[in-house]
C-alpha cells in the first residue's frame, strides 16, 4: 500500500493526507507516452516552485491547469487553497489518480473539477464563467503542444476572449528551454523570433527558472524553462492578431537576411520591390536590419503600413509565395 505524504501549509492549513506521486505512478502502473510527450515531475519543491511563480492566489481565485497526469502540480496548487481548480487531461489514464486527489481535498473546500479532453478544444468561455476574480493558467505543458497553444491563446488575449475575458489572467507554463528562451527574448538576442514578438505585444513574459532534464520522469534530452506571461494592461496593437502574425511570420521567414527581404515576400513579384521600399519609408523602419534586431513597436509599424496598402489593395491579402504563380487578372478581380 502507498505511505501517506501531509505537508503543513503557510498559515496553518495542512493538506490532507494523501498518497504520494511517485505510489500513484506505481499503483496504478502509469507510464508516461513518449508520442504524447508526458515528462512527470516528481520533486515537489519543483512543483511548488512552479506554482509560486504564478505569484498570489486568493481564496476566491480559480486555476485552469492543463495536463495534470499524474497531479505533482496538482498537489501544489491545492497546497494554494484557490475556490476553484479545473483540471483539463487528455489522458483516461489518469482519471482515476485525478480522482483521489479531488476526494483528498475536500476537506479544502477548493471545488475540483476534472475534464477529460484535449486543451486545444477546451472552451474556457463554457466551463469557466466570466468572475470577478482573477484566473491563472498554470501547466508542465507537453512539448508537442506548447507552441500551438501558446498562440491559440494570445489570439485570444488579443480579442479578450475564452480564458482572458478579464486582462488579467496569468499564464505559467513550461516549454523546452529554448522554446522559452525565444519567447522571452529581448531585442537583439539571436534567438528573438515570431514567437517573442506575438508574446511581447500582449503580455510581458519572464524565465522564471530552468528545470533540469534530469528532473523528470522519463528524463527529456533537453532542460524546461518555466515562463509567467503577464498580459499587458493596454495592448501594443489594436490590429487584428491574423495581419499581425502574418507579417511577423514573413519577417522572420528569411531571419538571416535583411528583414526587408522575407517582408517583401507579402508581395506579388511583379511590384514587390517598390512597394517593399515604400512601406519600409512609411513605416521609418531600416530596410537592412536583420530580424532579431527589429523592435516590437518596428514590427507593428510593418504590419500597419501593411494593412493600410492591403485595405486598398484587397488582392494582396490572398497572394501566397510559396504558391504556384496566378495569373495577374486573378489579382485584380
Amino acid at each position: 500500500m502507498p505511505h501517506a505524504a501531509a505537508r503543513v501549509l503557510t498559515g496553518g492549513v495542512r493538506l490532507p493526507p494523501m498518497p504520494t506521486i511517485r505510489d500513484l505512478v506505481k499503483l496504478y502502473k502509469l507510464q508516461a507516452i513518449k508520442h504524447m510527450s508526458q515528462n512527470f515531475i516528481m520533486d515537489e519543491r519543483l512543483t511548488d516552485k512552479i506554482v509560486k511563480s504564478a505569484g498570489r492566489i486568493d481564496p476566491q481565485d480559480t486555476v485552469l491547469e492543463v495536463g495534470p497526469g499524474p497531479g505533482g502540480i496538482t498537489r501544489s496548487i491545492l497546497r494554494r487553497t484557490p475556490g476553484r481548480l479545473v483540471l483539463v487531461e487528455k489522458d483516461v489514464r489518469f482519471m482515476p489518480t485525478l480522482e483521489l486527489l479531488k476526494e483528498c481535498a475536500r476537506p479544502l473546500h477548493t471545488q475540483v473539477d476534472i475534464y477529460q479532453g484535449d486543451i486545444l478544444h477546451f472552451d474556457m468561455e463554457k466551463h469557466i464563467p466570466m468572475s470577478e476574480y482573477r484566473l491563472h493558467l498554470i501547466g508542465n505543458l507537453p512539448f508537442a503542444i506548447s507552441t500551438r497553444l501558446l498562440i491559440n491563446w494570445l489570439k485570444d488575449l488579443s480579442l479578450r476572449r475564452g480564458g482572458f475575458r478579464r486582462p488579467d489572467t496569468a499564464m505559467t507554463l513550461t516549454f523546452q528551454k529554448e522554446v522559452a528562451v525565444r519567447i522571452c527574448a529581448p531585442l537583439g538576442h539571436e534567438q528573438r523570433c515570431r514567437l517573442s514578438i506575438m508574446s511581447q505585444i500582449w503580455t510581458t513574459p519572464f524565465m522564471k527558472f530552468v528545470i533540469p532534464g534530469k528532473a523528470f520522469v522519463p528524463k527529456p534530452e533537453v532542460d524546461v524553462g518555466v515562463v509567467k506571461l503577464i498580459p499587458l494592461k493596454q495592448p501594443k496593437t489594436t490590429l487584428p492578431f491574423e495581419l499581425v502574425e502574418r507579417v511577423v511570420r514573413h519577417i522572420f521567414n528569411m531571419r538571416q537576411k535583411y528583414c526587408r527581404r522575407g517582408y517583401s515576400t507579402l508581395f506579388p513579384p511583379e511590384d514587390r520591390e517598390v512597394v517593399t521600399d515604400t512601406l519600409f519609408e512609411l513605416a521609418d523602419v531600416d530596410p537592412t536590419v536583420r530580424p532579431f534586431e527589429l523592435s516590437v513597436e518596428e514590427c507593428l509599424r510593418l504590419a500597419t503600413v501593411y494593412s493600410d496598402f492591403k485595405d486598398k489593395h484587397p488582392e494582396v491579402a490572398r497572394y501566397d509565395y510559396r504558391a504556384r504563380k496566378l495569373p495577374i487578372d486573378e489579382y485584380l478581380d
